[in-house]
Formats: C-alpha cells, sequence, structure tokens
C-alpha cells in the first residue's frame, strides 16, 4: 500500500522528522489558505500522486506570490500527471501539497528497505539525492551507503552519526539528520512497512537539515495491524479499499458484463468463455473460497456498482469451505441493499447448488439459471 508525500510526512512527523511547513489542498481556494498560514515570500505546489518524478513532468511548481499559489494549484487540480512510474494513463490530481519553499545547497538521498539476501532493514544513504536511486545504484555502485539493522539493537545513534558524516554533514547538521534516519526506522518498525525514504533530504544554504520530500510504502499484509494507517489509502481507484479490507482480488475491465466468480483461475476462464461468445467482460473478479458472506457481498456490491455493468454473469463451485446457498446469502444481501436491478445469470454447481438458488428466489432476487458455463456466457452476451 503506497501513500501520499503529505500523508507520509504527517507520520514521520510525529517521529521528530524535520520537515519544512506545508499542508495538503483539495481546492485553489484551500491552497491559498495554506500558503498564507504558512507565510513567508515563496512556497512549492505539488501534485499528490502516487508516483514519483512529479517534478519532471511539471507536478512541481515553485511560486512567489500567495495569489499565485492559487492559480497553480487551480491549473493541477483536475489535470493528469503521467511520469515513468504512472505508465501511459498518468493519475489524476486530487489534491496538492503546499509547502514553504527552500533555498537548496544539497541534495542528499535516505532509503529503507528490507534486504532480500539478509532479510534485514537496510538503510541507505547517498550523496546523489533527487534522482532516481535506481539509475545512480545501477551506474555507481559505490555511491549508495548499505548499513544493515540488527533487528534486536535497531539503528543505533552512533550508527546513524556516522552515516550522516559519511554523506558530509558536520555539527548541528549531524545531530539532525541522526534524528531524520532514527525517525525514519521506527517508523518504518511500527507501521511494518516495506519501504520508507526521503528523497532528497536537503542541506539549505542556512545550514538546516529538512526531509524535502517522503515516500512510505505499507505491506498489505499487515494492515489488518494498523485500521488508522488502511483508512489513508487512496480509494479513488474503483474497489481498491472494499478489496483490501474484504480480501478478494478485483480488477476493472472495459466491458459490460460483471464477473462473480470463486477462484481466480475459474475467473479467467469465465472472461474467455464470455469473449468467445462475443462478449466484454467488465472484470476479473477472483473471490476466495474461504470467504464469509459479508466478503461475499462486498465484492458482489463492488460489482453491482459499476455504471458500465448491464448484466452480471455469476459463476459459482461450491465445494469445502464454500457452500453456494452461503454465497447466495451474501449476494441477496447486496442486491437488496444496493437497489440496482439488473440482469443476472447464475450458474450454481456443487455443494447446495439447488439450495443456493432458492435461498436467491426467498430473498426476492430475479435471475437467469444456467447449467453449464457456456449457457451461463451464452445468456449473459445475449442481456447484454
Amino acid at each position: 500500500m503506497n501513500i501520499h508525500e503529505y500523508q507520509a510526512k504527517q507520520l514521520l512527523a510525529k517521529y521528530g522528522v524535520s520537515l519544512p511547513r506545508g499542508g495538503v489542498a483539495f481546492t485553489p481556494e484551500e491552497a491559498e489558505k495554506v500558503a498564507g498560514d504558512i507565510g513567508g515570500t515563496g512556497w512549492a505546489v505539488k501534485a499528490q500522486i502516487l508516483a514519483g518524478d512529479r517534478g519532471r513532468a511539471g507536478g512541481v511548481k515553485l511560486v512567489r506570490s500567495v495569489a499565485d499559489v492559487r492559480e497553480t494549484a487551480a491549473a493541477m487540480l483536475g489535470t493528469t500527471l503521467t511520469t515513468p512510474q504512472t505508465g501511459a494513463d498518468g493519475e489524476r490530481v486530487t489534491r496538492v501539497y503546499v509547502e514553504q519553499a527552500c533555498d537548496i545547497a544539497r541534495e542528499l538521498y535516505l532509503g529503507m528497505a528490507v534486504d532480500r539476501v539478509t532479510s534485514r532493514v537496510t538503510l541507505m544513504s547517498s550523496t546523489e539525492g533527487g534522482t532516481d536511486i535506481e539509475e545512480v545504484a545501477a551506474a555507481r555502485p559505490e555511491s549508495v551507503r548499505k548499513l544493515a539493522i540488527d533487528p534486536d539493537e535497531g539503528l543505533l545513534s552512533a550508527q546513524a552519526r556516522a552515516e550522516a558524516e559519511a554523506v558530509g554533514l558536520e555539527g548541528e547538521q549531524v545531530d539532525t539528520a541522526e534524528r531524520i534516519m532514527i525517525g525514519m526506522y521506527a517508523a518504518f518498525v511500527d507501521y511494518d512497512a516495506s519501504l520508507v525514504e526521503v528523497n532528497p533530504m536537503v542541506v539549505t544554504r542556512a545550514g538546516d537539515v529538512l526531509a524535502l520530500d517522503a515516500k512510505i510504502s505499507i505491506d498489505d499484509n499487515a494492515l489488518f495491524r494498523h485500521k488508522e494507517i488502511e483508512d489513508l489509502r487512496d480509494a479513488e481507484e474503483q474497489g481498491k479499499l472494499e478489496r483490501a479490507r474484504h480480501g478478494f482480488n478485483y480488477l476493472k475491465l472495459p466491458g459490460n458484463i460483471g464477473c462473480m466468480v470463486n477462484g481466480a483461475a475459474l475467473a479467467m476462464a469465465t472472461m474467455d468463455i464470455i469473449k468467445l461468445c462475443g462478449g466484454e467482460p467488465a472484470n476479473f473478479l477472483d473471490v476466495p473460497p474461504v470467504a464469509s458472506r459479508e466478503e461475499i457481498a462486498a465484492a458482489f456490491r463492488l460489482v453491482l456498482s459499476d455504471s458500465d455493468v448491464s448484466v452480471v454473469l455469476v459463476n459459482v463451485i461450491g465445494g469445502g469451505i464454500t457452500r453456494c446457498d452461503a454465497v447466495a446469502e451474501g449476494m441477496g444481501a447486496a442486491y437488496q441493499a444496493l437497489g440496482r436491478k439488473v440482469p443476472l445469470v447464475v450458474r450454481f454447481e456443487g455443494t447446495n447448488r439447488d439450495l443456493g438458488k432458492k435461498t436467491l428466489r426467498d430473498m426476492g432476487v430475479v435471475f437467469t439459471p444456467a447449467d453449464s458455463l457456456q449457457e451461463a456466457a451464452e445468456k449473459a452476451v445475449a442481456a447484454a
């Protein structure tokens, strides 16, 4: 799970990481107010998307007046920013981060990730900040320092100070860099992160050391321990939060036949047969065999909530833990709650197949039954 720059900075601030003053804004008016509250004579307006290289794509602008902050935010919000990390489709900008501008003298790099060889959290530092660290490491491996951290001892003060001095910091700058590194490590451990990165960590002409940018990625498998972090998830992509909370795999596709299927292989086969019959699937959906009624209901709500879906094909094989009647109960609850009545083609097979169909009828769900996947696909394509 990735979070936005401003969210990462909010987390790191709790650990004593030195940051420029800033605030998030969802409208030009909010951006203007943030700049006024910060004060000063210069601000950076940063597009907030879940990708790097924003500056080179025009997503970071320096301005010299509050009025320019508002105009710059207005120009950014609602646009699509394309960087090497977003892919060709880019990402839509729905918020900006307004931050106090810095007079930068040097740019350094700090990052923490799990080294897959040593299985330890590893601190990486470099004098080549503000650039793509992967490219730097590939071209000049010696320019990136690595320190494997003992999990029993954690990152020691002496180790952090030695790393700070190795990248050319001195005096009070070493003290500040030490706090940043110790804070990064504490956040990494506390939040089960897979990456904590400050790029760049800058030294200003006044000698201050600040985390100018921040990136945090959190292990999805640990989110059950961090509900407050899960709530930071960017829910703009359809179903992202729902599938994270309920444990099913969902991918939006350009077609109009919604698919409700249990099992990844069966889901792919269902999409193949829909295509073979001349239709277009609207999604890939894999509900795990251990899904509860609540999880099934959440998955079915997601399929029904897609306005492109004109018919839903349900292809469920009951067996082992999954029973067709339990799936029917979850589907029926979602169908009634959402109130969107689209044609349903239902193929149940396996454990409690007939009871599943009876359950749907008893819950007032109107559907077209099918005895085989071929028949179900043909009926779904005809209905679509």
